[in-house]
C-alpha cells in the first residue's frame, strides 16, 4: 500500500472555460495527479471531452494525466488518448469484449493501465488480470455525473480489493472516485484506498490548497 496518499482532482468539476488555468492552479495547490473523466453519452449519460482536450492540457502540467474512459467501445480510442499525452488510461470491464487484450494494449503504448469497477461490478471480474493492472478504481457513485452521494456499500469491495492487491505482491494503486470529501476519506483509507479522486470537494471550493489539505488531513 502506498504510504503517500495520492489526491487526483477531477476536471469534471472544474471551470471548462479555463481548464488550463484550473490544471495549473491545482498542481500549485498540491495535487498529485490530474483526473480526466471521458464520457460518450452512451456508456454513461453525459458527454465531456476527448483526446484533443487531453492534448491541449498536456503542456500545462507536469503531473500525470489520469484518464478514465467511460466510453464503449474503448479499444478504438486507446491509441489516440496515449498519443494525446495520457499517462494512465483506465477502462471498464463492460466497455469491450476482451479486458485482458485491452489492458495489454494500454501497457504496450507505454502507459499505466487501470480497470474501473462500477457499484454493481464484482471484484471477481478483474482477479484474473491483476498482472496487467497498475490502477484499480472503485466507483463509489454511479458513473456519469459529479456531485453524487457517496455509496457506503462499496467499502467492503474496497477492503476485498486491498486484500487481493496485497496478496498479488504488485504495486497497484487502489483509487476511489465518487463522493470523496474530508468526511468520507477516513473510511476509504481505513478500507485500504491510497488514491482519492476529488471533484467538487476541490474545484467546488475557493481555495484549492486548503481543500486538498483538508482531504489529506482527514485521511
Amino acid at each position: 500500500m502506498n504510504t503517500h496518499l495520492i489526491i487526483a482532482p477531477s476536471l469534471l468539476a472544474a471551470d471548462f472555460a479555463r481548464l488550463g488555468e484550473e490544471v495549473r492552479d491545482v498542481e500549485a495547490a498540491g495535487a498529485d495527479w490530474i483526473h480526466l473523466d471521458v464520457m460518450d453519452g452512451h456508456f454513461v449519460p453525459n458527454i465531456t471531452f476527448g483526446p484533443l482536450v487531453v492534448k491541449a492540457l498536456r503542456p500545462h502540467t507536469k503531473l500525470p494525466l489520469d484518464v478514465h474512459l467511460m466510453i464503449a467501445p474503448a479499444d478504438p480510442y486507446l491509441d489516440a488518448f496515449a498519443e494525446a499525452g495520457a499517462d494512465h488510461i483506465s477502462i471498464h470491464p463492460e466497455a469491450g469484449p476482451h479486458l485482458h487484450r485491452s489492458l495489454q494494449r494500454i501497457r504496450s503504448l507505454g502507459k499505466k493501465a487501470g480497470v474501473v469497477l462500477n457499484p454493481a461490478t464484482p471484484v471477481e471480474s478483474i482477479l484474473w488480470v491483476l498482472d496487467l493492472v497498475d490502477i484499480i478504481m472503485v466507483m463509489t457513485v454511479n458513473p456519469g455525473f459529479g456531485g453524487q452521494s457517496f455509496l457506503a456499500s462499496q467499502l467492503p469491495k474496497i477492503a476485498a480489493l486491498r486484500r487481493a492487491i496485497d496478496a498479488s505482491g504488485r504495486e497497484i494503486a487502489l483509487q476511489i472516485d465518487g463522493g470523496v470529501t474530508p468526511d468520507t476519506a477516513p473510511a476509504l483509507i481505513a478500507a485500504g484506498a491510497d488514491t482519492l479522486v476529488a471533484g467538487t470537494a476541490v474545484f467546488g471550493r475557493t481555495d484549492y490548497a486548503t481543500a486538498i489539505a483538508a482531504i489529506r488531513g482527514a485521511a
